[in-house]
């Protein structure tokens, strides 16, 4: 018996060992390589050991030594990867204005065997203690630096968190701006998602199979096809404008395209069915008696609807506009093409950092904010979600 049961098990387990693989190497792996990402900050530390050493004593406030001078010479001399280099300097750059001239000059310098072994021949500004603290800075393995950039803080000389000066960063602006727009789109999913799923769910026949097929067909269709046709109907001279002037209704071409309103319209359609089928599978469950039951009873078609359908039907709104808003907070490629400089979403600040400027260390804070509020709103999905099932039970 216990042979028999011991099989059952490893058979079990040998059939969700292909998903749990899956999860590790696509999920668990690169999530756990981009939270590494967000706090490690060795660019510097592994091509300046001699300097790590050297100004292991020094006070941050006198002039630079003529040891730790020496030793950044020999580091520099040493260092052979141009690559790493070009990461230190990076992100030292990022820590003090003006590095990235001063270090090529210095490169430049140290290459040549005949220079001294003091910077400030090379260059006067080795002689301020600011860009010294720059690198003494940047010589711990791990920093809470970047995720502290990525809302707008910092930490100050004197080691507490502080906010970043006005104008150094927008992160906490774009945050807002991209979670007020998957807020106004999960708004108008509900509003035209929760009728046309009561539509198809009250349907039968062909009728219910129209009605769906036109939910899914979006769905079987690139988004970047999508949205690149939603591009051409909302121009001056597209589709829509075109047909408002053909009937009269305006008189010049309304402003439908990179603007927050063409944003909105177009990601309301590729995220509109997200929104209808998990209000058309709760329906469905819903008996169709409930409601002839309610208006024979004297209720009004209304208020039957508020208190009898609506309730029962919460649970659907919840988890679709939940997937919704989820969705919607990554989104990159329509805010890329069909809004304007305005109204590009945090998506696109960690595609800039990624691809652009190459500092995985900010992408990846970036997107670790963006997974905590991610779980945060989750936990508050099944929460809700938990209410909603018991008021439906009672």
């Amino acid at each position: 018996m216990t042979a028999r049961l011991w099989n059952r098990k490893t058979r079990a387990a040998l059939l969700i060992l292909p998903l749990a693989l899956f999860i590790g190497i696509f999920f668990v792996w690169p999530l756990g390589i981009m939270v590494k990402q967000s706090v490690l900050d060795d660019a510097v530390l592994h091509l300046l050991p001699r300097t790590t050493e050297a100004i292991a004593g020094w006070d941050r406030t006198a002039p630079p030594t003529e040891a730790m001078q020496a030793a950044l010479i020999a580091d520099l001399r040493a260092a052979d990867d141009e690559k790493a280099v070009g990461d230190m300097v990076r992100r030292l750059n990022s820590a003090q204005s003006g590095y990235r001239t001063l270090m090529t000059k210095t490169l430049s310098a140290v290459a040549k065997p005949e220079t001294g072994p003091l910077l400030t021949d090379v260059d006067k500004r080795w002689a301020q203690p600011a860009f010294w603290i720059a690198i003494a800075d940047a010589l711990e393995p791990m920093t809470d630096r970047y995720l502290l950039a990525a809302v707008d803080l910092e930490r100050n000389k004197a080691g507490e968190i502080a906010g970043l000066p006005d104008g150094a960063s927008a992160n906490r602006t774009i945050f807002i701006r991209t979670f007020w727009i998957a807020a106004v789109v999960t708004f108008f999913c509900v509003l035209i998602g929760y009728p046309y799923a009561l539509l198809t769910a009250a349907s039968t026949g062909i009728t219910r199979t129209i009605l769906l097929t036109a939910v899914l067909l979006p769905l079987w269709t690139s988004l970047l096809v999508r949205t690149a046709a939603w591009f051409i109907l909302l121009q001056e001279q597209g589709l829509i404008n075109g047909f408002l002037l053909s009937m009269g209704a305006i008189s010049s071409p309304l402003p439908l395209i990179f603007n927050r309103t063409g944003v909105v319209i177009a990601m309301t359609h590729v995220l509109l069915p997200l929104m209808v089928l998990p209000i058309y599978s709760v329906l469905l469950t819903i008996p169709t008696n409930l409601m002839p039951a309610a208006t024979s009873l004297g209720a009004h078609p209304l208020r039957a609807f508020l208190h009898v359908l609506l309730p029962l039907s919460l649970r659907g709104v919840i988890s679709g506009a939940l997937l919704v808003f989820m969705t919607a907070v990554g989104y990159y490629i329509t805010p890329a093409l069909v809004g304007g400089a305005g109204d590009q979403m945090i998506s696109s600040v960690i595609a800039f950092y990624s691809t652009q400027t190459a500092n995985w260390s900010m992408a990846s804070a970036l997107g670790i904010v963006l997974l905590v509020i991610t779980l945060i709103l989750y936990v508050v999905y099944v929460q809700l979600s938990g209410r909603t099932s018991v008021n439906g039970r009672m």
